[in-house]
């Protein structure tokens, strides 16, 4: 197994793409806030999500360089959207946030670690 990355571009992209997320998150636009609602996430937990996608990004960033981290950093963002999807689906909300947010991370997380490690 390969324990850099193909090409550079696939871990960057979706570290800049966790980027904006924590951008947009850090005074919740209207669907994130609504989203984290509707799987009944704590407001005062919220945080948390912003250091958890900027580690993943870093690990991502940083891993460019340094073998098998931007590997784990990827099947982290790959686990986190795993429990997203599993928090929506228990909490029944599975309305558009899901299915495009959510499980289109998820499907980008699933897509650039294929396509890295090819």
């Amino acid at each position: 197994m390969m324990l850099l990355p193909s090409s550079w571009v696939l871990p960057a992209f979706l570290a800049t793409v966790l980027l904006v997320d924590v951008a947009l998150s850090v005074r919740p636009v209207r669907f994130i806030r609504d989203c984290l609602h509707s799987v009944r996430f704590p407001e005062e937990w919220w945080w948390v999500l912003l250091v958890v996608k900027t580690l993943a990004a870093s690990g991502l960033i940083v891993g460019i360089w340094i073998p098998g981290l931007a590997f784990s950093a990827n099947c982290g963002v790959i686990a986190y959207f795993l429990c997203a999807a599993a928090a929506h689906i228990r909490a029944r909300a599975t309305g558009s946030a899901f299915w495009i947010n959510c499980l289109g991370m998820l499907a980008l997380s699933c897509a650039i670690l294929a396509l890295s490690v090819l």
